[in-house]
């Protein structure tokens, strides 16, 4: 059997410490604050997104959103980072941070060897909505030795969604606190 030099937790901190890398840097851009008229009335802030709590976080590499519009991909980075750490007891097969693509490995329950569980998370919006994810979970039993897939039952993957939701919002409130 073929054996990588990496075992998925070193790539997962390698992945890490890359990602930390370049999210420093993308802060490290310096910004300008400019008045350029009188300010917005309450209704234009709304329309601009001025003051939303789930607004425009958006994670874009190099760039601010603004200056990337229609040339980046972005992701919601609390969402991103809140969907790393609830699947975080999951080995990791696949990430994406500039497609919004967490898939991780087949994983069996420690108390119950004959199932395993896979999960494929997208991010599918910039913004911190309920609609920005999309969860599939794929379920095995074995039976006489060869593993079968069974049906998942969708209040799991709404559960995986609420999770990953409420932990987003978790960071962004804990950002505007910071």
């Amino acid at each position: 059997m073929h054996r990588s030099l990496f075992s998925h937790a070193d790539l997962f901190k390698s992945f890490s410490a890359l990602f930390l890398c370049l999210g420093f840097l993308t802060s490290c851009t310096g910004s300008s604050v400019t008045n350029e008229g009188p300010p917005l009335s309450a209704e234009e802030q709304r329309k601009t997104g001025f003051g939303k709590l789930f607004g425009d976080d958006t994670l874009v590499f190099g760039k601010s959103k603004a200056s990337t519009q229609g040339t980046g991909i972005g992701v919601n980075a609390f969402l991103w980072r809140a969907s790393l750490e609830v699947l975080s007891f999951m080995p990791l097969s696949q990430v994406d941070p500039f497609g919004g693509v967490v898939l991780t490995s087949w994983y069996t329950p420690p108390h119950n060897q004959d199932e395993r569980f896979k999960i494929d998370l997208l991010i599918l919006d910039p913004q911190l909505r309920s609609d920005a994810l999309k969860v599939s979970v794929f379920h095995q039993v074995r039976k006489k030795g060869a593993w079968v897939n069974t049906v998942v039952p969708a209040s799991m993957m709404n559960e995986i969604e609420e999770a990953v939701l409420l932990r987003a919002r978790q960071l962004k409130i804990a950002s505007i606190n910071a």
